[in-house]
Protein backbone atom coordinates (compact mmCIF):
# COMPACT_ATOMS: atom_id res chain seq x y z
CA UNK A 1 0.00 0.00 0.00
CA UNK A 2 2.74 2.44 0.98
CA UNK A 3 4.83 1.50 -2.03
CA UNK A 4 1.85 2.12 -4.30
CA UNK A 5 1.38 5.62 -2.84
CA UNK A 6 5.08 6.36 -3.33
CA UNK A 7 4.96 5.20 -6.96
CA UNK A 8 1.82 7.22 -7.59
CA UNK A 9 3.39 10.37 -6.15
CA UNK A 10 6.52 9.95 -8.28
CA UNK A 11 4.41 9.37 -11.39
CA UNK A 12 2.30 12.48 -10.73
CA UNK A 13 5.42 14.56 -10.16
CA UNK A 14 6.97 13.42 -13.44
CA UNK A 15 3.76 13.93 -15.40
CA UNK A 16 3.34 17.43 -13.96
CA UNK A 17 6.80 18.35 -15.22
CA UNK A 18 6.12 16.86 -18.67
CA UNK A 19 2.85 18.78 -19.01
CA UNK A 20 4.69 22.08 -18.63
CA UNK A 21 4.95 23.13 -22.26
CA UNK A 22 4.97 26.52 -24.02
CA UNK A 23 3.07 27.61 -27.11
CA UNK A 24 5.20 30.61 -28.16
CA UNK A 25 8.75 30.91 -29.41
CA UNK A 26 11.62 32.98 -28.06
CA UNK A 27 14.97 34.45 -29.03
CA UNK A 28 18.18 35.16 -27.14
CA UNK A 29 20.58 38.02 -27.83
CA UNK A 30 24.10 37.36 -26.55
CA UNK A 31 26.16 34.34 -25.59
CA UNK A 32 28.68 35.18 -22.90
CA UNK A 33 29.90 33.24 -19.88
CA UNK A 34 27.04 34.50 -17.68
CA UNK A 35 24.42 33.37 -20.20
CA UNK A 36 26.03 29.96 -20.73
CA UNK A 37 26.44 29.35 -17.00
CA UNK A 38 23.19 30.67 -15.53
CA UNK A 39 20.53 31.39 -18.16
CA UNK A 40 20.80 28.84 -20.97
CA UNK A 41 20.70 25.86 -18.54
CA UNK A 42 17.40 27.15 -17.12
CA UNK A 43 15.92 27.63 -20.60
CA UNK A 44 16.95 24.07 -21.45
CA UNK A 45 15.50 22.66 -18.21
CA UNK A 46 12.19 24.45 -18.76
CA UNK A 47 12.20 23.44 -22.46
CA UNK A 48 11.55 27.04 -23.52
CA UNK A 49 11.24 26.99 -27.36
CA UNK A 50 14.32 28.97 -28.40
CA UNK A 51 14.21 29.72 -32.14
CA UNK A 52 17.07 32.23 -32.49
CA UNK A 53 20.38 33.07 -30.87
CA UNK A 54 21.75 36.43 -31.97
CA UNK A 55 25.48 37.21 -31.75
CA UNK A 56 27.78 39.77 -33.37
CA UNK A 57 30.26 37.29 -34.88
CA UNK A 58 29.66 35.16 -37.98
CA UNK A 59 32.23 32.68 -36.69
CA UNK A 60 30.41 32.32 -33.38
CA UNK A 61 27.09 31.93 -35.22
CA UNK A 62 28.50 28.94 -37.14
CA UNK A 63 29.72 27.35 -33.90
CA UNK A 64 26.32 27.89 -32.26
CA UNK A 65 24.46 26.12 -35.08
CA UNK A 66 26.89 23.23 -34.87
CA UNK A 67 26.39 22.87 -31.10
CA UNK A 68 22.65 23.66 -31.10
CA UNK A 69 21.21 22.24 -34.37
CA UNK A 70 17.63 23.12 -33.42
CA UNK A 71 18.43 26.84 -33.03
CA UNK A 72 19.01 29.35 -35.82
CA UNK A 73 22.07 31.52 -35.18
CA UNK A 74 22.00 35.01 -36.64
CA UNK A 75 23.90 38.28 -36.52
CA UNK A 76 20.77 40.28 -37.40
CA UNK A 77 18.54 41.56 -34.62
CA UNK A 78 16.12 42.84 -37.28
CA UNK A 79 15.54 39.28 -38.47
CA UNK A 80 14.34 38.34 -34.99
CA UNK A 81 12.19 41.42 -34.48
CA UNK A 82 10.43 40.94 -37.83
CA UNK A 83 9.53 37.34 -37.01
CA UNK A 84 5.95 37.41 -35.71
CA UNK A 85 6.31 33.96 -34.12
CA UNK A 86 8.78 35.39 -31.57
CA UNK A 87 6.90 36.63 -28.51
CA UNK A 88 9.77 37.22 -26.10
CA UNK A 89 13.42 38.21 -26.40
CA UNK A 90 16.10 37.54 -23.78
CA UNK A 91 18.98 40.03 -23.85
CA UNK A 92 22.30 39.42 -22.08
CA UNK A 93 24.89 41.26 -24.13
CA UNK A 94 27.48 43.90 -23.28
CA UNK A 95 26.02 46.32 -20.67
CA UNK A 96 26.87 49.28 -22.89
CA UNK A 97 24.72 47.81 -25.67
CA UNK A 98 21.69 46.96 -23.52
CA UNK A 99 19.84 50.26 -23.88
CA UNK A 100 20.02 50.23 -27.69
CA UNK A 101 18.96 46.57 -27.97
CA UNK A 102 16.19 46.96 -25.39
CA UNK A 103 14.83 50.01 -27.21
CA UNK A 104 14.59 48.10 -30.48
CA UNK A 105 12.88 45.12 -28.83
CA UNK A 106 10.30 47.33 -27.13
CA UNK A 107 9.62 49.23 -30.36
CA UNK A 108 8.85 45.88 -32.03
CA UNK A 109 6.10 45.26 -29.46
CA UNK A 110 7.71 42.05 -28.21
CA UNK A 111 8.23 41.17 -24.56
CA UNK A 112 11.69 41.90 -23.18
CA UNK A 113 13.89 40.22 -20.60
CA UNK A 114 16.95 42.44 -20.18
CA UNK A 115 19.89 41.46 -17.99
CA UNK A 116 21.22 43.99 -15.50
CA UNK A 117 22.07 46.72 -16.03
CA UNK A 118 19.26 47.45 -18.52
CA UNK A 119 20.77 50.88 -19.24
CA UNK A 120 23.39 53.31 -18.02
CA UNK A 121 21.35 56.17 -16.54
CA UNK A 122 18.03 57.03 -14.93
CA UNK A 123 17.08 59.03 -18.05
CA UNK A 124 17.60 55.96 -20.23
CA UNK A 125 15.46 53.87 -17.86
CA UNK A 126 12.64 56.43 -18.14
CA UNK A 127 13.03 56.28 -21.93
CA UNK A 128 12.62 52.49 -21.86
CA UNK A 129 9.53 52.84 -19.67
CA UNK A 130 8.07 55.31 -22.18
CA UNK A 131 8.80 52.95 -25.08
CA UNK A 132 7.04 50.07 -23.32
CA UNK A 133 3.95 52.20 -22.87
CA UNK A 134 4.08 53.65 -26.39
CA UNK A 135 4.48 50.32 -28.20
CA UNK A 136 2.43 48.24 -25.73
CA UNK A 137 5.12 45.63 -25.06
CA UNK A 138 3.36 43.03 -22.87
CA UNK A 139 6.27 42.32 -20.49
CA UNK A 140 9.51 44.20 -19.84
CA UNK A 141 11.54 42.90 -16.93
CA UNK A 142 15.07 43.34 -15.63
CA UNK A 143 17.29 40.39 -14.70
CA UNK A 144 17.84 41.28 -11.05
CA UNK A 145 17.49 37.68 -9.98
CA UNK A 146 18.10 38.15 -6.25
CA UNK A 147 14.52 39.37 -5.84
CA UNK A 148 13.45 35.88 -6.93
CA UNK A 149 15.85 34.00 -4.61
CA UNK A 150 13.83 31.81 -2.18
CA UNK A 151 15.74 33.11 0.85
CA UNK A 152 15.05 36.74 -0.12
CA UNK A 153 11.36 36.06 -0.67
CA UNK A 154 11.13 34.37 2.72
CA UNK A 155 13.04 37.20 4.43
CA UNK A 156 10.83 39.87 2.86
CA UNK A 157 7.73 38.01 4.01
CA UNK A 158 8.97 37.77 7.60
CA UNK A 159 10.20 41.39 7.76
CA UNK A 160 6.67 42.64 7.03
CA UNK A 161 5.70 41.49 10.52
CA UNK A 162 8.79 42.84 12.30
CA UNK A 163 9.65 46.09 14.04
CA UNK A 164 12.85 46.98 12.20
CA UNK A 165 15.89 48.63 13.82
CA UNK A 166 18.91 48.53 11.50
CA UNK A 167 20.72 46.41 8.93
CA UNK A 168 24.31 45.80 7.87
CA UNK A 169 25.20 44.62 4.34
CA UNK A 170 28.56 43.55 2.91
CA UNK A 171 29.17 42.94 -0.80
CA UNK A 172 32.86 42.17 -1.21
CA UNK A 173 34.63 40.95 -4.36
CA UNK A 174 38.00 41.14 -6.08
CA UNK A 175 39.10 43.71 -8.64
CA UNK A 176 36.73 44.50 -11.50
CA UNK A 177 38.72 46.10 -14.34
CA UNK A 178 36.33 45.08 -17.14
CA UNK A 179 33.46 47.43 -16.40
CA UNK A 180 31.65 49.86 -14.10
CA UNK A 181 31.56 48.23 -10.65
CA UNK A 182 28.87 50.59 -9.35
CA UNK A 183 26.47 49.79 -12.19
CA UNK A 184 27.48 46.22 -13.07
CA UNK A 185 28.08 44.80 -9.58
CA UNK A 186 26.64 47.02 -6.87
CA UNK A 187 23.27 47.28 -8.59
CA UNK A 188 22.55 43.89 -6.95
CA UNK A 189 22.96 44.82 -3.26
CA UNK A 190 21.50 48.29 -3.80
CA UNK A 191 18.44 46.82 -5.51
CA UNK A 192 18.14 44.26 -2.72
CA UNK A 193 17.88 46.86 0.06
CA UNK A 194 15.43 48.92 -2.03
CA UNK A 195 13.35 45.78 -2.54
CA UNK A 196 13.38 44.78 1.13
CA UNK A 197 13.16 48.17 2.87
CA UNK A 198 11.84 50.68 0.34
CA UNK A 199 13.24 53.89 -1.11
CA UNK A 200 16.27 55.20 0.83
CA UNK A 201 17.90 58.54 1.49
CA UNK A 202 21.70 58.75 1.54
CA UNK A 203 22.86 60.00 4.94
CA UNK A 204 26.54 59.44 4.23
CA UNK A 205 28.59 58.19 1.30
CA UNK A 206 32.34 57.76 1.37
CA UNK A 207 34.54 56.28 -1.35
CA UNK A 208 37.38 54.66 0.57
CA UNK A 209 39.28 53.16 -2.37
CA UNK A 210 38.87 52.58 -6.08
CA UNK A 211 35.39 51.09 -6.58
CA UNK A 212 34.93 50.77 -2.80
CA UNK A 213 32.18 52.59 -0.89
CA UNK A 214 30.83 52.87 2.63
CA UNK A 215 27.17 54.00 2.71
CA UNK A 216 24.70 54.98 5.41
CA UNK A 217 21.11 54.82 4.17
CA UNK A 218 17.86 55.89 5.84
CA UNK A 219 14.67 54.11 4.75
CA UNK A 220 11.17 54.82 6.04
CA UNK A 221 11.40 52.30 8.91
CA UNK A 222 15.05 51.31 9.15
CA UNK A 223 18.59 52.62 8.83
CA UNK A 224 21.40 50.60 7.28
CA UNK A 225 25.11 50.55 6.52
CA UNK A 226 26.62 49.04 3.38
CA UNK A 227 30.17 48.13 2.46
CA UNK A 228 30.53 47.70 -1.30
CA UNK A 229 34.06 46.86 -2.34
CA UNK A 230 36.25 45.24 -4.99
CA UNK A 231 39.29 45.38 -2.69
CA UNK A 232 38.84 41.79 -1.49
CA UNK A 233 38.94 38.46 -3.36
CA UNK A 234 36.80 36.69 -5.96
CA UNK A 235 37.85 33.34 -4.53
CA UNK A 236 36.36 34.27 -1.16
CA UNK A 237 33.75 36.79 -2.32
CA UNK A 238 31.17 37.65 0.33
CA UNK A 239 27.57 38.76 0.19
CA UNK A 240 25.94 38.97 3.60
CA UNK A 241 23.04 40.83 5.18
CA UNK A 242 22.22 41.18 8.89
CA UNK A 243 18.87 42.69 9.88
CA UNK A 244 18.26 43.64 13.51
CA UNK A 245 14.64 43.71 14.71
CA UNK A 246 12.99 43.96 18.12
CA UNK A 247 12.35 40.22 18.15
CA UNK A 248 15.80 39.14 16.97
CA UNK A 249 18.44 39.13 14.24
CA UNK A 250 18.09 37.74 10.71
CA UNK A 251 21.23 36.72 8.85
CA UNK A 252 21.28 36.07 5.11
CA UNK A 253 24.49 34.62 3.70
CA UNK A 254 25.29 34.29 -0.05
CA UNK A 255 21.57 33.66 -0.79
CA UNK A 256 22.34 30.16 0.53
CA UNK A 257 21.28 30.39 4.17
CA UNK A 258 18.79 32.39 6.21
CA UNK A 259 18.87 32.15 10.01
CA UNK A 260 17.15 33.90 12.92
CA UNK A 261 18.48 34.41 16.44
CA UNK A 262 15.83 35.64 18.93
CA UNK A 263 16.56 38.53 21.27
CA UNK A 264 17.51 37.56 24.81
CA UNK A 265 14.82 38.21 27.42
CA UNK A 266 15.19 41.01 29.97
CA UNK A 267 13.79 41.71 33.44
CA UNK A 268 13.49 45.40 34.34
CA UNK A 269 15.84 46.12 31.49
CA UNK A 270 18.48 43.67 32.75
CA UNK A 271 19.54 41.07 30.14
CA UNK A 272 18.98 37.64 31.63
CA UNK A 273 21.88 36.21 29.65
CA UNK A 274 24.19 38.21 31.93
CA UNK A 275 22.69 36.59 35.04
CA UNK A 276 22.84 33.00 33.89
CA UNK A 277 24.25 31.13 30.94
CA UNK A 278 21.82 30.38 28.16
CA UNK A 279 22.16 28.14 25.15
CA UNK A 280 21.73 30.28 22.05
CA UNK A 281 18.82 29.17 19.95
CA UNK A 282 19.06 29.77 16.23
CA UNK A 283 16.29 29.12 13.75
CA UNK A 284 17.28 27.88 10.29
CA UNK A 285 14.67 29.16 7.83
CA UNK A 286 16.47 28.33 4.60
CA UNK A 287 19.56 26.36 3.65
CA UNK A 288 20.74 24.88 0.39
CA UNK A 289 21.26 21.14 0.76
CA UNK A 290 24.43 20.21 -1.13
CA UNK A 291 23.84 16.48 -0.71
CA UNK A 292 20.96 15.95 -3.14
CA UNK A 293 21.42 17.55 -6.61
CA UNK A 294 17.75 18.35 -7.16
CA UNK A 295 16.39 21.55 -8.69
CA UNK A 296 15.78 23.36 -5.39
CA UNK A 297 19.32 22.53 -4.25
CA UNK A 298 20.92 23.92 -7.40
CA UNK A 299 22.58 27.34 -7.27
CA UNK A 300 20.70 28.61 -10.33
CA UNK A 301 17.55 28.05 -8.25
CA UNK A 302 18.73 29.44 -4.89
CA UNK A 303 20.25 32.49 -6.61
CA UNK A 304 16.92 33.22 -8.33
CA UNK A 305 17.78 32.59 -12.01
CA UNK A 306 15.28 29.76 -12.42
CA UNK A 307 12.36 31.65 -10.88
CA UNK A 308 12.99 34.89 -12.79
CA UNK A 309 13.02 33.15 -16.19
CA UNK A 310 9.98 31.05 -15.27
CA UNK A 311 8.16 34.24 -14.19
CA UNK A 312 8.95 35.95 -17.50
CA UNK A 313 7.77 33.04 -19.64
CA UNK A 314 4.66 32.39 -17.52
CA UNK A 315 3.68 36.04 -17.74
CA UNK A 316 3.80 35.84 -21.55
CA UNK A 317 2.20 32.42 -21.85
CA UNK A 318 -0.46 32.58 -19.16
CA UNK A 319 -0.76 36.25 -18.21
CA UNK A 320 0.04 35.44 -14.60
CA UNK A 321 1.56 38.37 -12.74
CA UNK A 322 4.74 36.90 -11.27
CA UNK A 323 7.19 39.53 -12.48
CA UNK A 324 8.63 41.62 -9.63
CA UNK A 325 11.37 43.35 -11.62
CA UNK A 326 9.47 45.38 -14.18
CA UNK A 327 11.18 48.48 -15.54
CA UNK A 328 9.25 50.82 -13.24
CA UNK A 329 10.07 48.69 -10.18
CA UNK A 330 13.81 49.37 -10.50
CA UNK A 331 13.49 53.15 -10.78
CA UNK A 332 14.23 53.59 -7.07
CA UNK A 333 17.40 51.55 -7.53
CA UNK A 334 18.53 53.81 -10.38
CA UNK A 335 17.74 56.92 -8.34
CA UNK A 336 20.02 55.54 -5.62
CA UNK A 337 22.75 54.70 -8.14
CA UNK A 338 22.54 58.19 -9.60
CA UNK A 339 22.70 59.81 -6.14
CA UNK A 340 25.81 57.78 -5.22
CA UNK A 341 27.45 58.70 -8.51
CA UNK A 342 26.60 62.36 -7.98
CA UNK A 343 28.03 62.40 -4.44
CA UNK A 344 31.11 60.57 -5.66
CA UNK A 345 31.68 63.12 -8.43
CA UNK A 346 31.16 65.99 -5.96
CA UNK A 347 33.70 64.48 -3.57
CA UNK A 348 36.22 64.11 -6.38
CA UNK A 349 35.63 67.69 -7.47
CA UNK A 350 36.18 69.00 -3.92
CA UNK A 351 39.30 66.87 -3.63
CA UNK A 352 40.69 68.30 -6.88
CA UNK A 353 39.81 71.88 -5.85
CA UNK A 354 41.47 71.39 -2.45
CA UNK A 355 44.50 69.83 -4.08
CA UNK A 356 44.81 72.73 -6.52
CA UNK A 357 44.53 75.27 -3.69
CA UNK A 358 47.14 73.48 -1.62
CA UNK A 359 49.48 73.36 -4.62
CA UNK A 360 49.00 77.10 -5.17
CA UNK A 361 49.76 77.82 -1.49
CA UNK A 362 52.92 75.75 -1.70
CA UNK A 363 54.07 77.77 -4.67
CA UNK A 364 53.52 81.03 -2.75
Amino acid sequence: MIQELINRYKRMRTERFLRQTYQYQYAFVGMGLHSLTNLYPVLHYLSVPLKYICVTSEQKAKLIERKYPSVKATTSLDEILKDESIKGVFVAASPSAHFSIASQVLQSGKSLFIEKPPCQTLEELDALNALQQQYSSPVAMVGLQKRYAPAVQLLKQRLRKEHLINYDLHYLTGAYPEGNALLDLYIHPLDLVCHLFGKPEIIACRQVAKDSFILLLQHAHIVGTLELSTAYSWTEAEESLKVCTHSGIYRLSQMEELTFTPTSSTVFGIPMEKLHHRHETKGLFFHRNNFTPTLVNNQVYTQGYYSEIEAFVCQIEEGKTKVTTGLMSVRGTYELLQAIQSKNNTSRSKYKDTGAADEEKSRL
